[in-house]
């Protein structure tokens, strides 16, 4: 099968959809599918404002639909909301083929967050977007759910896995300072409700890993944290494996893949009780979920490594690549005639 994969999420970014994204396609290419990858960083880009490590790839649609028709997929995967996205969204309805696309980021909240438009726009603006898909992917069954409660047409199921072979147990002198060591990791901005992490009375020492458009106001505002920018790959699974506890403070997270690979490395997670953490931490031996987040990193602090590695050990992304191409919409080879932009609808 060829696939287009449209995404404006991609390297440079580091976050779970890129890394979703990339071993998804690792996985499907193993399985002897020819995926070829639309990308930002093959056309035209500028920076997202705020957000420079986000690349947008504006005036893109002739170059995407010029790519599209020389390539004729058997399947159209759309995973972003973005200009790629929209570009690969007008090609596939004015040819009448079928798409699938994933419903990641709770753009509606940061939007809300930044500025203070309404959910109710956000939500009517995503799903106008997601309205032609054949099929909406979501990451939990909780956010299928909301997903079909809020409007969206046929959501369905598209979990996550984990790197057992990246991410396990390591040494824990990797991490210099007093113990506990409490770690977040993750992009720095306001919708990951950080500072609810930072601000907490705890003795020992918390890390950040990760950057963003918040960490020079917060690395101010807590001088004894340690901001230690962004780490991939194995180095990133060192971090991991030398904390004592991962705090997740996000409210607003569809998923959470730092959570598994916490939990790969022998860490138990502490986060509060909302969508993303609750359908990732299914079990009281591996995570605390508390409205008290001081009190759910106190109570994590005592739960077994060793359980916490096992449990992680049920996540593959050999298994998500599976049900990722069970969900897909093959296209036609019946020619359509292409539709007039008065006969489309919305």
């Amino acid at each position: 099968m060829k696939l287009a994969l449209i995404t404006d999420a991609w390297r440079p970014q580091i976050n779970g959809v890129v890394t979703t994204l990339q071993r998804t396609c690792g996985e499907l290419r193993a399985l002897g599918h020819a995926v070829e990858t639309f990308t930002p960083d093959q056309f035209r880009n500028w920076p997202c404002p705020g957000y420079p490590e986000i690349r947008l790839a504006l005036g893109c649609g002739a170059e995407v639909r010029r790519r599209l028709e020389a390539l004729q997929p058997d399947a159209v995967h759309i995973a972003t909301e973005g200009p790629l996205g929209l570009a690969a969204r007008s090609w596939c309805r004015r040819r009448r083929m079928p798409y699938t696309s994933s419903f990641h980021t709770r753009f509606a909240e940061y939007v809300n967050l930044r500025s203070g438009i309404p959910l109710s726009w956000g939500y009517a603006l995503l799903r106008w977007f997601h309205s032609g898909s054949e099929r909406v992917m979501a990451a939990t069954p909780a956010l299928v759910e909301e997903l079909r409660g809020r409007g969206f047409r046929n959501p369905v199921l598209w979990s996550r896995g984990v790197d057992l072979d990246q991410f396990k147990p390591d040494a824990k002198e990797f991490l210099p300072g007093p113990r506990p060591i409490y770690l977040y990791t993750g992009r720095v901005a306001i919708e990951k409700n950080i500072e609810a992490f930072l601000k907490l009375d705890l003795p020992g020492t918390k890390y950040v890993v990760g950057d963003g458009p918040q960490r020079q106001e917060l690395e101010a505002r807590y001088p004894d944290a340690r901001f230690v920018g962004y780490k991939l790959g194995d180095e990133l699974a060192q971090y991991m494996a030398a904390a004592d506890v991962v705090v997740f403070p996000s409210r607003t997270d569809t998923f959470g893949l730092v959570l598994l690979e916490a939990l790969a490395c022998g860490v138990p997670v502490a986060a509060y009780p909302v969508q993303g953490p609750n359908d990732v931490i299914l079990d009281d031996r591996v995570g605390c979920l508390h409205e008290d987040l001081a009190t759910a990193v106190t109570t994590a602090l005592s739960l077994d490594p060793e359980t916490c590695r096992s449990y992680a050990m049920n996540y593959s992304w050999r298994n998500c690549s599976r049900q990722f191409e069970g969900n897909l919409a093959p296209v036609s080879r019946i020619p359509a005639r292409p539709v007039a932009w008065w006969q489309r609808s919305s």
